[in-house]
Parts: C-alpha cells; structure tokens; sequence
C-alpha cells in the first residue's frame, strides 16, 4: 500500500497563489501527486485544504471574485491555460462532495446522467456503463433490482457509493473527494474506505479529511496545510511517526487544531 517505485506523477503543482478577492487562501504551493495512490490532504479547519482540492478541476471558478496564480499541470497540461476546456477538466478530475449528493431521479438515470451529457444514447450502452460503475462502486449487489427506484431511497453510505459511481461513469481518472465519509456512520466509512483502496488500482485520489486516522488507514502520502501554506508532504508513515516541521508533529499529537 506504500510502495514508492516505479510511481509516475498525475499532478504537479508550482508556485500555486490562490485569493478570494484580497483574501490569500493559498500561498506558493508546490507538491506533486503520484499517478495511482491515495494523497490525504490535513489540517485544521480553514487552513485551504478545500480549497487547494477545489484548484484541481477549477471548481473554485464558480465563485465570484477568485484568482490563482501559478500552474496546475494534470499530465503536463496547465488545467488554468486559455484552451482548457473546463468541462472536459471536469470531467477528467471528478468531486466527491462531503455530504451525498444524489440527483432527485432514480439510480439508473443518475449514473446515465454524465454519459447521457456527454452525448451518449444508445440504451444498451448507458445500462453497461451503469452496471460497471455500480460495480466499481462497490454498489451493483445492493442495488440491481431496483435500478428504477429513486436514489434519495438509498441509506447515506449508498448515496455516496451512488455518488462515486456517478463520478466513474464520466471515465473520470482523478478523484477528487471532500471528507467522504464525515457524514456517514462507520459501517458505512469503513465501506468507502475499503472502496479508496480498491479504486486507486486505476485513479489517483485526493481527499480531505479531518479524521487522522483514516489518513493513517487509506493515504499512501499525506499533506499538512496551516494557514494556507503547505507546510510538508510525504509518506504517510513518515509524516505520522517522523515528521520534518514541528508544527505537523503538533497537529498530529492534538496539540492544536
């Protein structure tokens, strides 16, 4: 689950300025993110960890008054450059919300919908690209008898499978996810968790969490922002047992945040 070699790089990050009007929310961020592993991005509230996720697929242009600053390059390409299409982006670097999203329509049409949007037609192709991305979801066993029930009929932990196989089924190959699991009871974490792992055999994963443990459990690397700054990244292991900063050790052991 730790292995380091042979780990290309999905994303590279430098120099990363980020404002809401005269706000800096994020300063000079550097950090790259392996192809395939799982990146935990921690800190205490209001450090910029959503933010700084939220630059990965530019959700954060939604916003009004925003900039950044510097580059975001997803396999070599700067997502902020003038041809970016934001769509596409969008559809390359899925979100996971915190809380489950789902559309108030029923299973099979919120998996269909993306294709759907993306121009896909055919029947008997969107009910295969349902069941696969149910199945990767982990989902399909759950819910294949009632493809036409509403999904808001779903327990929380489902809505947010749901959600993640909504994700799949644009053939996204980031992930995105904002504390998954912070609404969920922990049958249901352990599920998503679970998932995380199975996932990251074919999509790099960054997710936000405040839970240190599941960082511990899932995360192949970790990254410790404080007021907006990336304050160091690494290995989980090393930055949990033999962290660099003094500040992150005091995260880690409760001492703030």
């Amino acid at each position: 689950m730790k292995g380091e070699s042979n780990v290309s790089t999905k994303i590279q990050v430098r120099g990363l300025d980020f404002f809401y009007g005269d706000h800096q929310a994020l300063v000079d961020i550097n950090l790259d993110i392996p192809a395939n592993q799982v990146v935990a991005l921690i800190g205490p509230s209001g450090c910029g960890k959503s933010t700084f996720l939220r630059t990965l697929n530019r959700m954060n242009d939604t916003i009004d008054d925003v900039r950044a600053q510097g580059k975001v390059l997803l396999d070599s390409e700067d997502i902020y450059g003038k041809d970016i299409d934001v769509v596409q982006l969008r559809k390359r670097v899925g979100m996971v919300f915190q809380r489950p999203n789902p559309f108030p329509m029923s299973i099979f049409d919120n998996i269909a919908y993306g294709p759907r949007i993306h121009g896909q037609r055919d029947r008997t192709s969107l009910s295969q690209v349902v069941e696969a991305s149910l199945k990767q979801a982990a989902l399909w066993d759950e819910v294949r008898d009632r493809l036409n029930q509403s999904a808001l009929s779903l327990s929380g932990g489902q809505q947010q499978r749901l959600c993640i196989a909504r994700v799949l089924a644009v053939e996204s190959d980031v992930l995105l996810m904002d504390e998954p699991c912070s609404a969920l009871d922990p049958i249901s974490t352990i599920k998503i968790e679970e998932l995380i792992y199975q996932l990251k055999e074919d999509y790099t994963i960054i997710m936000v969490t405040h839970n240190l443990q599941q960082a511990g459990r899932v995360a192949d690397r970790t990254a410790f922002f404080l007021t907006g700054e990336l304050v160091e990244e690494g290995p989980t292991e090393q930055i949990f047992q033999r962290p660099a900063d003094s500040r992150t050790e005091d995260y880690i052991t409760g001492r703030f945040g």
